[in-house]
């Protein structure tokens, strides 16, 4: 293969001009600490990118959602404080939005893409958002590359169509990608509806118990219904014939009474663990293995009620990592630290200031008293009450305890590289998971990422190259086989 010739690049800079001296690793309080809010680079990039569409979601925009019931059916007070967790038998009620991650509004639903998976539990202590997905890792690692990465599954600006050639340029200069473009391009890259796939919180949360004690966890919703998916001539099928059918699917299936349902469980480490475990318990591009911390079932979601109002309550809904509930919080996790700001940002912009207090946002199970006046869709619920904090008018106050527990940091502020565990790179899961597939499953794995790396424009065998390669690390075979089928569909 050729390898393209490429011109100095130029400096790259912030939005004033100044020089970004790094666009790969967010500025953290020491090498494992959380994310600094004195990054302003990553804070003009997340605030420009939640400004780039309006109105739909810039990501996850094509979605379905209904209501349900989550039951408590494990004993978890040992780990947390959360009260919707506390007893046997507890139910909170939820609503549940599944949705593609790149497609926009009018796109079909089957089609290979991740599928976001958002639970809002209306607990007694206000929501708490559980933000995933249906993969229970992610392409990238740190949050200052989310909106190049979006980028390259968006709009060319030139074309105006998704370009092939930015897709696997991207992923081919991000080698932690690895992984996850192996489980979408895998047998569940296309699932059949939501109802038959499962969903991931994805990313390590903080559980603290009663004592102070603190846990990290990983959220896993297993589908009652059984795993079933759709091949890429099946489901090219279904998205020219029906391009609603998951939407479809989830709707009828709750009207005839077939209510689905997830198995809700989580994997928990001991906080002392983390510091020594052979991966970063905080990399959002790794799972932690089953054998080292097996998942506990702790409760069951189900599904039983559809909104009556699309755009009112799934349009509108909307869900941010950073709504916690006491006993719950978040990791130093750099992916999630950085949602904690983008999230709630892109729901202030899309939809407004006050969005938390529509039908579907607001708590159900309790009464949100805060100072916050104004602004878009405010309906004067505060009356005469003051606005501001302390007061002598019987205005709310401060509990005085923390929703989570505090996690010690150490060490120079600065743009560093995530620390490095005893078998952290971006491949060896990756190369674990083709190992784990059948001969079938592989040799679908290769037909489907050959086809679609073979679209990469004639010239730029540069970017094919560099994406075989990253494959070849994680598996020789899997490098072998894959290099074999793309030079096949290209003719060279």
């Amino acid at each position: 293969m050729t390898v393209h010739q490429t011109q100095t690049p130029f400096t790259l800079t912030t939005g004033t001009g100044a020089p970004v001296a790094d666009n790969q690793n967010t500025e953290t309080a020491g090498p494992g600490g959380p994310l600094l809010l004195q990054d302003q680079h990553l804070f003009e990039k997340l605030a420009h990118f939640n400004r780039e569409r309006i109105p739909e979601r810039v990501v996850h925009a094509r979605g379905a959602g209904a209501y349900g019931t989550f039951r408590v059916t494990a004993d978890v007070t040992r780990w947390t404080r959360a009260k919707f967790l506390s007893e046997l038998g507890k139910e909170t009620e939820v609503f549940l939005r599944c949705s593609t991650v790149a497609g926009q509004l009018g796109s079909a639903d089957a089609v290979r893409d991740p599928r976001g998976f958002a639970v809002k539990f209306y607990t007694e202590d206000g929501n708490y958002d559980l933000v995933g997905n249906n993969t229970p890792v992610f392409f990238i690692k740190d949050p200052s590359k989310f909106p190049d990465f979006i980028h390259t599954q968006k709009r060319d600006p030139y074309t105006g169509s998704q370009e092939v050639d930015s897709v696997f340029d991207f992923r081919g200069l991000s080698p932690e990608s690895t992984h996850q473009v192996t489980w979408l391009f895998g047998d569940r890259g296309i699932p059949a509806s939501f109802r038959h796939m499962n969903g991931y919180g994805s990313h390590t949360y903080q559980w603290q118990n009663e004592a102070g004690e603190i846990f990290w966890v990983k959220y896993h919703f297993k589908t009652d219904q059984g795993i079933r998916n759709l091949t890429a001539e099946d489901a090219a099928v279904l998205a020219g014939k029906d391009p609603d059918s998951h939407q479809r699917d989830l709707r009828e299936s709750i009207e005839r009474g077939e209510f689905p349902s997830w198995t809700v469980q989580v994997q928990i480490m001991p906080a002392a663990d983390a510091e020594t475990y052979r991966f970063n318990p905080f990399d959002l591009t790794k799972v932690w293995p089953h054998a080292d911390y097996p998942p506990i079932e702790i409760g069951r979601l189900e599904l039983n009620r559809n909104p009556g109002n699309i755009f009112a309550e799934v349009e509108q809904s909307t869900f941010s990592p950073a709504h916690f509930v006491p006993g719950i919080g978040p990791s130093p996790d750099r992916m999630l630290q950085g949602r904690l700001f983008a999230y709630g940002d892109a729901h202030r912009y899309r939809v407004g200031v006050n969005a938390d207090q529509l039908p579907v946002n607001r708590p159900h199970a309790a009464e949100a008293r805060s100072y916050q006046r104004d602004g878009a869709l405010y309906d004067g619920r505060h009356g005469r009450a003051k606005n501001y904090e302390p007061n002598s008018f019987g205005g709310p106050v401060q509990t005085g305890r923390p929703l989570w527990g505090g996690t010690e940091v150490a060490g120079l502020t600065g743009n560093h590289p995530a620390p490095l565990h005893a078998e952290d790179d971006d491949f060896v899961q990756a190369g674990d998971l083709y190992r784990l597939m059948s001969e079938d499953e592989k040799e679908r794995l290769i037909s489907n990422l050959a086809t679609a790396i073979a679209g990469v424009s004639a010239d730029r065998d540069d970017i094919v190259a560099r994406t075989i390669a990253n494959f070849a690390k994680a598996d020789a075979d899997y490098g072998k086989r894959l290099e074999a089928a793309v030079t096949e569909r290209r003719g060279k």
